[in-house]
């Protein structure tokens, strides 16, 4: 086995001038080559610059700031309680969990602890972790500013600060949260902002907070991947289901997007009475059941996972080879991310959009503004069709077998003591966070992120899983 040494020289992330001790935890991942937001990002970031950081979602830029945090933070020092020495903050709590994972190999290589803030879940491991010192602290902004106002957080010893996904933030409202939080951190931080675009709110965020900033932009997310194949299939209300069972049956992970919450639970249930290991991801979910479904959809024991536009910036899945809009988004921005779950890492993906007759107009404009010239099929998705687009065969599970597969990933519930059933409104909150809620906080809800839904929780089966959720984007 080659040493240390000679694993180090031959990696191009020793080239940018990232430690060998981290080029090491990276290669122990087959992750050698860095990719061009990283290639162009890393030198500057490590010499302690402020930097804006342009590129599409799948770019590799967790790794591009989470690299020269790591490296910066290790130099000998001990983080106190309360007092984290950095904090990367996210628009929801899925991303800031895998932003999370992306850390754990370089803290464990450095010694470095780490601690995940958001809503959704109960306060109290976050407190105690926050008490214990944290190195790297990921959070999403609601739960970040009510722990600071109850006196557990402290951001005074922040010496390196990153903004993942700033224009996300700014669809969802946070950047008055942000400018909050950030108002906290020591004019003498390093600060990284990464972002897919810089409209208007992002671009008056890094003027006035970051210092000189070094722009570098790979992949702008206002262009379509080279390696994404564009399809757009009319079909009639009464084949839409058909056809997309046929898709999601297709060997390969598969990323539905529906419009409204709804819709996917929906769309998820009607997928798996044909036979299709599919899972929901939206906002209804409790944190539990949207951690085991993404988890699952990971691992492949669902290939499928139907999901609303939380899941369209929110999460990094590697191979997923098709996504499918079941119903084409709003705008042509959501088209873009919604697509880019597929084609990442250098990967070729498809993208297949359903399209009803009465929105043609709608989908043409849609691609239009997308900049996206896509092949157009308007007499209907026959058997062909489908086996020329996503070749190979398709498998269909019998109730049993897919009840039994599904069965582990969302298992009954456990009562639970001494909860008591809450109604609240279907809708977000964008403008309030701090600390005065604490009463709402202590059971475990944070206001800042998102509100819950009225509508009861499921985590993609009978029995599922039925807390609310509180964290990320609402979805319609």
């Amino acid at each position: 086995m080659p040493s240390s040494a000679t694993n180090s020289s031959a990696n191009g992330f020793t080239e940018l001038g990232v430690p060998s001790k981290l080029v090491d935890a990276l290669a122990a991942q087959s992750i050698t080559s860095p990719t061009p937001i990283q290639a162009a990002t890393l030198p500057d970031s490590l010499a302690g610059r402020d930097v804006l950081g342009r590129g599409r979602t799948g770019s590799g830029k967790s790794i591009a700031f989470m690299l020269p945090t790591t490296a910066r933070l290790n130099n000998g020092r001990t983080a106190t309680s309360r007092h984290p020495r950095s904090l990367v903050l996210a628009p929801t709590r899925e991303l800031a969990l895998q932003l999370a994972e992306t850390f754990e190999p370089l803290g464990a290589a450095t010694g470095l602890k780490s601690a995940t803030v958001f809503g959704g879940v109960g306060q109290n491991p976050q407190v105690r972790a926050l008490r214990r010192g944290v190195d790297v602290l990921v959070a999403c902004p609601g739960r970040l500013l009510d722990l600071i106002g109850q006196g557990h957080a402290d951001l005074s010893e922040i010496e390196v600060l990153v903004i993942d996904e700033a224009d996300h933030m700014a669809d969802m409202g946070f950047l008055p949260l942000v400018r909050r939080i950030l108002d906290q951190v020591p004019a003498t931080a390093q600060k990284m902002l990464f972002s897919a675009t810089l409209d208007a709110a992002v671009n008056g965020l890094v003027k006035r907070y970051l210092k000189n900033p070094v722009v570098h932009e790979a992949d702008s997310a206002a262009s379509p991947v080279a390696k994404m194949d564009h399809h757009v299939i009319t079909v009639d209300s009464d084949d839409r289901l058909r056809t997309l069972a046929n898709l999601c049956a297709a060997e390969g992970r598969t990323i539905v997007f529906t419009r409204t919450k709804h819709g996917a639970k929906r769309t998820a249930k009607q997928l798996r009475q044909r036979g299709v290991s599919a899972l929901e991801l939206h906002g209804n979910l409790s944190q539990n059941a949207r951690t085991r479904n993404l988890q699952a959809f990971h691992e492949g024991t669902a290939g499928t996972l139907v999901a609303t536009d939380i899941a369209a910036r929110g999460i990094h899945v590697d191979d997923v080879s098709l996504v499918v809009h079941a119903d084409p988004p709003a705008e042509h921005k959501a088209y873009l991310h919604r697509s880019g779950r597929t084609a990442r890492a250098g990967q070729a993906g498809t993208v297949i959009t359903l399209s009803l007759p009465d929105l043609t107009g709608e989908v043409r404009k849609l691609m239009r503004a997308a900049k996206i010239s896509p092949t157009l099929h308007e007499d209907g998705a026959t058997r062909e069709l489908l086996d020329e687009l996503v070749p190979g065969p398709r498998q269909f599970l019998d109730a049993v077998d897919l009840e039994r597969q599904l069965d582990l990933v969302t298992p009954a519930p456990q009562p639970q003591r001494n909860q008591r059933p809450r109604r609240t409104a279907d809708r977000e909150d964008h403008g309030r966070g701090g600390a005065g809620q604490r009463s709402r906080n202590r059971r475990g809800r944070s206001h800042g992120d998102q509100k819950p839904s009225g509508q009861r929780a499921s985590s993609g089966r009978r029995g599922g899983n039925r807390r609310r959720s509180t964290d990320g984007p609402t979805s319609r």
